[in-house]
């Protein structure tokens, strides 16, 4: 990794974080209670469905959180222009002896989360609620878009496993573990990379390169040495030269191995017509005695490719996938954003916060916000948006879109719910059992299940019913309003 963690994670932040929680000091509001939301306005990749992620990462982080003395003695350097330090020495006292006093709720990970809705909520006194802001949406951003991208893969390939594969270009050694985390999450079976298989307990995979075939004097030569280390792990990549004769070649090797007691696992495809090599591969395997003989694919795989290759009718049972995968190629960030939705006063009452906006799709949402799921026999049906602080009556079911109050939707009594934030923190103390990075791997295939298959198509995906409570609506409705001095 590119930082110990060790020495501390609270710089981790953009400066301006560390500046308004110096002006909240300064003016006396640094105690004072809000809520905060971390939120995304559109699906990734033009999905119909995000998957929700990196709330291990997260916990990681607020329970480590405070700042170390290498970090305050860096932060007292810090000029503020002709008049000395940026920082008052009794601020960076406060933030030495600052411990994690909010209470966090989120979506676990795994889950299936649609725009506008709150994957974590934090709150707590306004200062730390505040500086926890860009790490949170940093770990939260790139995990969910990972894991999406990389459950649209797992999609395509319709059962086969996939394999990640992108370490090596991915954004630097963070991006690159992080990545195969959040793959993992999304649903990918394992991964090449070894690094994150330690830390996360992700199966890893691996054979060999061209490079090894290409420093023996032959390509059997190359295979037969490879079956003479890892007798039991052999996956030959037969393109090197030519790849129908290197799938011979792999054959001839492992009749070889067959007669020492081992099998051979397969033939690895990195270049060329997949659909057609893999086609003449299967029946060269098959009619050498090796129907059980894997054949995996790379190459510049995702969804739109792999499916392509599976309407060609490729041969192939395993995928792996790596550039576009890790790096998020066709979309390289998710536009979450984390926005202040209420503030208490000085009476210790709740006051509603709005953000208001020229697009419509830019207006926050006030309140202490939860998420209401209705399903029906174990399809997902909608989610509900609603204010905790003012919760629906459980008989209120209708659910108004956000961005157009014309869209209305009213679940039935058949339908029960669940509501998906859950609690992470209170007052600072971590009260959630992280799940092992399998059993989120496994929440998300069941998720995906229970969505129905038009919105998880990948062109022109349905739209999931997602709005806001009745109640919510009309609050939201007249805080603009009011904020524009529109009389009512």
């Amino acid at each position: 990794m590119s930082f110990d963690r060790s020495t501390g994670v609270s710089l981790l932040t953009d400066l301006y974080q560390i500046t308004m929680a110096y002006g909240y000091w300064k003016n006396g509001l640094d105690r004072r209670e809000g809520v905060f939301h971390a939120t995304f306005r559109s699906n990734p990749f033009g999905a119909g469905y995000t998957i929700a992620a990196g709330l291990g990462l997260v916990v990681d982080h607020l329970r480590d959180f405070r700042f170390t003395e290498d970090e305050i003695a860096w932060l007292a350097t810090l000029n503020g222009g002709t008049k000395g330090p940026l920082f008052e020495r009794e601020f960076l006292e406060v933030l030495r002896g600052l411990r994690l006093e909010c209470d966090v709720d989120a979506i676990p990970e795994g889950t299936v989360v649609f725009p506008n809705e709150p994957l974590v909520r934090v709150r707590g006194p306004l200062m730390q609620a505040q500086l926890v802001e860009t790490a949170l949406l940093n770990l939260v951003n790139f995990q969910s878009l990972i894991a999406t991208k990389a459950s649209r893969v797992v999609i395509a390939a319709q059962g086969d496993p996939v394999i990640e594969f992108g370490l090596r270009r991915a954004q630097g050694p963070d991006g690159g573990v992080s990545a195969s985390r959040a793959s993992f999450v999304g649903g990918c079976a394992a991964t090449s990379n070894v690094l994150a298989g330690k830390l996360y307990g992700i199966p890893v995979r691996g054979t060999h390169a061209h490079s090894w075939v290409m420093a023996f004097e032959s390509e059997i030569e190359a295979f037969e040495a490879f079956a003479k280390a890892l007798p039991d792990n052999c996956i030959f990549l037969v393109d090197t030269y030519d790849t129908l004769q290197g799938v011979r070649n792999a054959v001839e090797v492992g009749r070889r191995l067959r007669e020492r007691g081992s099998e051979m696992v397969g033939i690895r495809l990195d270049s060329g017509d997949l659909a057609y090599l893999s086609i003449e591969a299967r029946k060269i395997l098959d009619e050498s005695g090796f129907p059980d003989a894997k054949i995996l694919a790379s190459n510049d795989l995702d969804e739109w490719i792999i499916t392509s290759l599976k309407q060609q009718g490729a041969k192939i049972d395993l995928w792996g996938v790596g550039t576009r995968l890790a790096t998020a190629y066709d979309q390289p960030a998710l536009g979450g954003v984390y926005k202040l939705a209420a503030l208490r006063n000085d009476l210790g009452s709740w006051e509603y916060r709005i953000k208001l906006s020229e697009q419509t799709a830019k207006i926050s949402v006030p309140g202490v916000l939860q998420v209401r799921r209705f399903r029906r026999n174990g399809a997902d049906l909608g989610d509900m948006i609603f204010d905790e602080l003012a919760p629906p009556d459980p008989a209120e079911r209708l659910i108004i879109d956000p961005l157009d109050p014309t869209r209305q939707k009213r679940f039935d009594e058949s339908a029960t719910w669940e509501d998906l934030l859950v609690p992470i923190f209170r007052g600072g103390e971590l009260v959630y059992r992280v799940p092992p990075l399998e059993e989120s791997r496994e929440r998300t295939l069941g998720e995906l299940d229970s969505l129905h298959p038009t919105t998880r198509r990948f062109v022109n995906p349905h739209v999931y019913p997602v709005g806001l409570a009745r109640n919510l609506h009309e609050l939201r409705t007249r805080l603009v309003l009011e904020a524009r001095g529109v009389a009512r």
